[in-house]
C-alpha cells in the first residue's frame, strides 16, 4: 500500500507540472486562438534562470528558491512579451505563420542555451525541505511533490479568479466574443491579449522554475521534453479549457506514473499516447471542449 501511495502522489505531481505548462498554452488559445510552441522554450529560460539564482549556493533556503521562482516567471513574461509584440501581434489571424514563427524563436532559443551552457544537464542546489520526504500512509514521499501539487491548485484558483471576477478578465472574454465592440468602448483589447500572452509564459516560467526541482537538475532541452506532454494534455481536456487542462494533467500523470512502475517502464509513456488517439477517435474536443468554450 505505501508503495502504491508513493507512485500515485509521483504521478499527481508530474501532472500538476504538466498542467503548469498546459496552463499557460490553454489560456493563450482560450482567449486569443494561438497556439506556440515557443511556450517549451519559455519553460526552458526560466528552469535557466533559476539555475541562476541558485547555482552558487551550497544550501539554498525557501526564500531563495522563492527568488529564483519569481525572478524565473517574470523572465519567461519578459519573453513572452516581446515574442507577443514582435510575432504573435504581426501576424494575428495568421495561423500557420504564428506557428512556423514560434516553433522557429523555440529552435533558436534551445540552441542559443545550448551554445552559452553546454547540452548537458546542470544540477540545481535545492533547499534540505525540498529534498526531505513526508510520511503519508507510511510511504516517504518526496516534498517536491507537495509543491508542485500546491502550486498547481494555486495557479487553477488564481486563474479562475482572475477571469471571472475581475475587470480585466471580462474585459477580455468581452474582447474575445466581440473585440469591435469593447474597442468601440474606449477599452485597448490589443493590450489585454498582450497581458494574456504574457500571463501565459510567467505560467511556463513558474513551470519551468518546479522543473528544475522536480528533476534536481535542468538541461536545453528539458522544455522541448515537457511541450509534447502539455499539448497531449491541452487536445486530451479540450483546447482552450483550463479545467479539462487540469483533469487531464491529473489523469496523465496518474496513468503515466502507475503504468511505468507496475507494467514496465516505457510502457506509460505509450499509454499517455493511446489516450491521445482514442481521444482523437472518440471526443475530437477533448474532454470539456466545446465550439466556444474559453475557460
Amino acid at each position: 500500500m505505501d508503495t502504491f501511495t508513493l507512485i500515485a502522489l509521483s504521478g499527481l505531481g508530474l501532472g500538476a507540472l504538466y498542467f503548469l505548462l498546459a496552463s499557460g498554452l490553454s489560456l493563450i488559445f482560450g482567449l486569443m486562438r494561438v497556439l506556440s510552441f515557443a511556450h517549451g522554450a519559455f519553460l526552458t529560460v526560466a528552469a535557466f534562470a533559476s539555475w541562476t539564482v541558485l547555482r552558487h549556493a551550497a544550501a539554498p533556503s525557501l526564500g531563495l528558491l522563492l527568488v529564483a521562482v519569481l525572478v524565473s516567471s517574470v523572465a519567461a513574461g519578459i519573453l513572452a512579451l516581446v515574442t507577443e509584440l514582435t510575432i504573435i501581434r504581426p501576424l494575428k489571424g495568421k495561423v500557420l505563420e504564428q506557428l512556423l514563427a514560434t516553433a522557429g524563436l523555440g529552435l533558436a532559443l534551445v540552441a542559443l542555451l545550448a551554445a552559452i551552457w553546454g547540452p548537458d544537464e546542470h544540477m540545481i542546489p535545492q533547499p534540505g525541505w525540498v529534498t526531505s520526504t513526508t510520511q503519508v500512509a507510511g510511504a516517504p514521499i518526496p516534498n517536491t511533490r507537495f509543491l508542485l501539487i500546491g502550486a498547481a491548485a494555486v495557479t487553477m484558483v488564481v486563474i479562475q479568479a482572475c477571469l471571472s471576477r475581475t475587470r480585466a478578465g471580462l474585459v477580455i472574454r468581452a474582447g474575445v466574443e466581440n473585440a469591435e465592440m469593447v474597442a468601440a468602448l474606449g477599452i485597448d483589447v490589443k493590450r489585454s491579449f498582450t497581458a494574456v500572452f504574457t500571463a501565459g509564459g510567467m505560467l511556463a516560467g513558474l513551470g519551468g522554475a518546479l522543473a528544475g526541482s522536480y528533476y534536481g537538475g535542468v538541461s536545453p532541452y528539458l522544455g522541448d521534453q515537457m511541450l509534447i506532454f502539455a499539448f497531449i494534455v491541452l487536445i486530451i481536456g479540450g483546447l482552450g479549457s483550463v479545467q479539462g487542462a487540469l483533469i487531464a494533467a491529473v489523469v496523465l500523470g496518474l496513468a503515466q506514473s502507475l503504468a511505468n512502475y507496475y507494467v514496465q517502464n516505457g510502457v506509460g509513456d505509450i499509454l499517455v499516447v493511446a489516450l491521445l488517439v482514442v481521444t482523437l477517435l472518440v471526443r475530437p474536443q477533448g474532454l470539456l471542449g466545446q465550439k466556444d468554450r474559453l475557460v
